[in-house]
């Protein structure tokens, strides 16, 4: 399965790995499924993991910054959105619609109602973590991998 999942899902995985959207990274780091990300996304990711009330209220350090970093890049895959796409009320949030029809994403997990509302966005299902979950789980027993 090939899936852009946004930022907001992937710093809550990393700062609260028991809560509810922790497994998206424990399956990411079993190969159950291969993020989509570009420089534009990974980018955010790590300036978001860099802000001091983050870093200090959650405890992160240079090298939890790094170790997730080094797992999107072993077990992502880097997309170069080669469209601009304008269709989110938050700007922000097309990249990660660039990078979903660029890359030919399967979905886009997205806890983000601006997100969410587009879907499905040109054939792409927009889900919510608990969704994706519960698609890896149904993959994971059928013995289906990435």
């Amino acid at each position: 399965m090939r899936a852009v999942v946004d930022t907001n899902i992937l710093v809550r995985a990393l700062i609260r790995p028991q809560g509810t959207v922790g497994p998206v990274l424990f399956h990411l780091r079993r190969g159950d499924y291969t993020l989509l990300y570009s420089d534009a996304t990974l980018e955010e990711l790590v300036a978001v993991l860099h802000r001091p009330r983050i870093r200090e209220k959650y405890g992160l350090s240079d090298e939890d910054i790094r170790t997730v970093v080094a797992l999107i890049l072993l077990r992502g895959e880097h997309v170069t959105p080669h469209i601009q796409i304008r269709a989110c009320r938050d700007p922000h949030d097309d990249r990660f619609l660039e990078v979903a029809v660029s890359g030919r994403a399967d979905l886009i997990v997205s806890g983000d109602e601006d997100l969410l509302v587009l879907s499905p966005f040109q054939g792409i299902p927009i889900v919510s973590p608990r969704e994706f979950l519960k698609m890896l789980a149904a993959e994971t027993e059928k013995g289906e991998g990435p």
